[in-house]
């Protein structure tokens, strides 16, 4: 497999400022975490990934808020900015990534398939939010979310 250009800047990038990363995934289930260890060196930067599918394992493992969960639901740009900071806080990184949403077919939450939510939250800082509305199957879902969670960490840690 190639490694993606995004995410070996990224980890570049992290590395050259002696930051650490940790990913939180939902409807990514992993393919995330996956596409970062694919770039030789990785492991100088990359702490670790939850994922955590469930809705319940995003407040028990991740912190977030579980009266959020009740009301809004894991499709939310509030659930994903608390699972990037859980994530960064438990795997004591310095930055967290999260992606949370519906791959499809169906609905969830009352939200439809191809909505996203990626975000970054920095130690001491930072935090970012970005919403999408993608096109296409479970897989094309699925990969857009990986590229739309890399492109914002490009974003947040170039700046």
């Amino acid at each position: 497999m190639p490694v993606d250009a995004t995410a070996a800047q990224v980890l570049a990038s992290l590395g050259r400022a002696g930051r650490s990363l940790a990913v939180a995934e939902s409807l990514t289930g992993g393919m995330l975490a996956a596409t970062l260890v694919d770039v030789p060196g990785a492991s100088s930067v990359f702490r670790g990934a939850v994922v955590a599918y469930a809705t319940d394992l995003k407040s028990a493992l991740l912190g977030v808020d579980p009266a959020l969960l009740d009301s809004r639901g894991a499709v939310d740009p509030e659930v994903a900015l608390q699972m990037a900071a859980g994530v960064r806080d438990r795997l004591g990184a310095d930055v967290g990534v999260a992606t949370t949403g519906v791959a499809g077919p169906d609905p969830q939450d009352g939200q439809p398939p191809g909505t996203v939510f990626v975000a970054v939250d920095v130690r001491g800082g930072l935090s970012q939010v970005r919403a999408l509305v993608l096109d296409g199957d479970r897989a094309a879902v699925r990969a857009a979310t990986v590229q739309a969670a890399l492109a914002l960490l490009r974003d947040v840690v170039s700046t």
